[in-house]
């Protein structure tokens, strides 16, 4: 069925919600289908250079240059390719990560209609247009380096039929002694990662996204972040989080070399159906106890996080980018670099142990009675979680002095579906 004119958006969007709903519910199937209605690059930014995309902790990043190898056109970020953006481009200031889950009784072809339904919609808004059924698309015209990041979990498996082409490593992490999950923060059947320079953009896209989907799948919590914007003044800037600490120093490079590391089948090996040119994407939510750590002297903090807290060099070196000695010692013979340091237990003991870090902070309102509500939404990008993301977090579980401060209360492992290419639908490789 044709989608409706753009033009009749403002005075038709309710009957064409109805329109838009109906049309995608009668369609079977998903396949390599057709989008009827794609939308071209915003007039506003075609042919303008990218902004500076390096960053220091990711070495031979390329400015500008988008996860499916397309340049960004001035403040927008390619939506088409085989690759999805959000996972290896230059991480925006504000984010949104909204868990959704099907509703009882979904099916494969549930599957389709919603991606179907957002394939459309996110290709709008990354190109600095409204959804066909959005009320305020002058939220959406200002372009901001937009980036909506589709991904899938076990139930989404398991609603379409699929389970037998499952991942092994897509399922929830094994419980570690640090965990103290709550009933917040669940492992769910999708993820939307909405990243975007602009607070308002984020918000914006979120809700359309949201209730676009509706009643194809449903919200079941949202984590909202944010860390240092990326400025001409200070360039390749390093995330830092609420506790000042340096973090995602070292970091896979994101111009090829790493490809292994970061996407499905990027060593040309065989990868799970539909999943080839995808990534896996696992998201942490760690409390962080401020009051305690306002106790701690810089020196009990240094020691604990293994790194110099003002350049975020190793407490044996002076640049962030320094090799640690693990050998050094002081006048008493002990190590410069505790045992325990965050620094060494989250250092690679095998080359695969490698992740990519896109972490953001998070600042809520504090329950009653208390002063803060903060923390870390950790979020990190791999090929197997299992292979490389586990070992690492059980040395940091077993024994990490951080853990003194920091506490994980929830935790969900995602399949991040490959782009789509022209004329194709997210997962429809997949789905097919």
């Amino acid at each position: 069925m044709a989608r409706p004119d753009p033009s009749e958006q403002h005075r038709s969007a309710p009957g064409r919600r109805a329109v838009l709903r109906t049309g995608l519910l009668a369609a079977g199937g998903l396949g390599v289908a057709t989008v009827a209605a794609t939308s071209p690059t915003s007039p506003s930014s075609a042919g303008l250079p990218a902004p500076d995309g390096g960053l220091a902790e990711r070495p031979g990043s390329s400015p500008g240059t988008g996860a499916s190898g397309t340049r960004s056109a001035g403040d927008t970020v390619a939506f088409r390719g085989a690759r999805q953006a959000g996972v290896v481009d230059a991480p925006q200031p504000f984010a949104s990560f909204v868990g959704l889950d099907l509703p009882p009784g979904a099916t494969r072809e549930t599957c389709a209609r919603l991606m179907r339904v957002w394939t459309d919609d996110i290709e709008r808004l990354m190109a600095a247009r409204g959804p066909l059924t959005d009320l305020e698309p002058e939220l959406a015209a200002v372009p901001s380096r937009l980036s909506v990041t589709v991904a899938v979990g076990p139930g989404f498996y398991d609603a379409a039929g699929l389970a037998a082409d499952r991942p092994a490593w897509l399922a929830p992490l094994p419980s570690l002694p640090i965990d103290r999950f709550t009933d917040d923060w669940p492992q769910t059947d999708l993820l939307l990662q909405v990243r975007a320079d602009s607070p308002v953009a984020v918000a914006h896209a979120q809700r359309r996204l949201v209730v676009g989907a509706d009643p194809l799948a449903v919200q079941r919590w949202v984590q909202r972040g944010f860390r240092e914007p990326l400025t001409d003044t200070r360039p390749g800037l390093v995330f830092r989080n609420q506790f000042g600490q340096v973090d995602g120093t070292v970091q896979p490079r994101v111009d090829g070399p790493d490809d292994p590391l970061v996407w499905i089948g990027g060593d040309g090996a065989p990868a799970p159906k539909g999943l080839r040119d995808g990534s896996s994407v696992v998201v942490r939510r760690i409390a962080m106890n401020l009051e305690t750590w306002d106790e701690a002297d810089r020196t009990a903090r240094e020691n604990a996080v293994g790194r110099t807290l003002s350049t975020g060099a190793p407490v044996t070196g002076e640049r962030a980018s320094d090799p640690p000695d693990l050998l050094a010692t002081d006048g008493l013979g002990f190590p410069v670099i505790d045992a325990a340091s965050h620094m060494r237990r989250a250092m690679p003991a095998e080359p695969h142990e490698r992740i990519l870090r896109q972490p953001y902070s998070y600042d809520d309102a504090p329950a009653p009675g208390a002063r803060t509500n903060t923390g870390l939404v950790f979020v990190s990008f791999q090929a197997d979680p299992v292979r490389q993301f586990l070992p690492l977090q059980r040395r940091l579980a077993e024994a990490d002095l951080m853990n003194i401060w920091t506490t994980p209360i929830g935790s969900g492992v995602y399949a991040v579906l490959p782009g789509a290419q022209p004329g194709e639908v997210l997962g429809a490789a997949l789905l097919a």
